[in-house]
């Protein structure tokens, strides 16, 4: 055990774990992010994405010590009241069926629309290979549609 560092949604915390703890597992249950799922445990799915330093990783294969020091974002950290143009568009197009991949889908589009601003259609779907049980990639398709246009507004 010892003592890590973290800034998670802008908050710097210190938790005492295993540096090997997987991220996921801090931020579910010593730091009470619920919001950050897991599905696999194998990073397969997606559906613990979260943001360090803005780039989008798998929290259930990322250990703790990984993020020390760093900028964590999760869900919950996003936006205080789901205003962040990625979480609107999926409201829009009422993507989530029983939401439990959500998160990370979301949080994985707002990623790549992050890194690259002009992204296309074809770039996020590259990027996004995250998994939902319940198979509504046709609506997941629509909420990506108008981040992107969200996007290229300047709206993201």
């Amino acid at each position: 055990m010892s003592s890590q560092t973290l800034k998670v949604n802008g908050k710097e915390v210190s938790v005492e774990v295993d540096p090997s703890t997987p991220l996921l597992w801090v931020l579910r249950e010593k730091l009470g992010l619920l919001g950050t799922r897991f599905g696999c445990g194998q990073g397969l799915c997606g559906a613990c994405t979260v943001h360090i330093n803005g780039t989008a990783v798998r929290s259930c294969l990322t250990p703790v010590v990984a993020a020390t020091n760093n900028e964590v974002t999760t869900i919950e950290g996003l936006s205080p009241d789901n205003s962040h143009p990625v979480q609107k568009a999926w409201i829009e197009a009422d993507a989530p069926q029983c939401g439990y991949c959500q998160s990370g889908q979301i949080m994985a589009c707002a990623a790549v629309l992050k890194a690259k601003p002009q992204a296309t259609e074809a770039d996020v779907k590259e990027a996004m290979t995250n998994l939902c049980r319940c198979g509504t990639y046709g609506r997941i398709q629509k909420a990506v549609k108008i981040a992107i246009k969200l996007n290229n507004e300047g709206k993201v």
